[in-house]
């Protein structure tokens, strides 16, 4: 499968808040997704770490 598991970080606050799947194939560079971010109660990019 070339799905695989992703770990999303906050960018403002670097904590690791969310987890989603990516394909590989379709998207070979690093996730980066608008979501809300609980710490900072506000919307924030969130990228994925390793």
């Amino acid at each position: 499968m070339p799905r695989d598991l992703a770990i999303m970080a906050c960018t403002e606050c670097k904590r690791r808040n969310y987890t989603t799947t990516r394909n590989k194939r379709t998207k070979p560079n690093r996730l980066e997704i608008k979501k809300f971010c609980p710490f900072e109660k506000k919307h924030t990019m969130h990228r994925e770490t390793k």
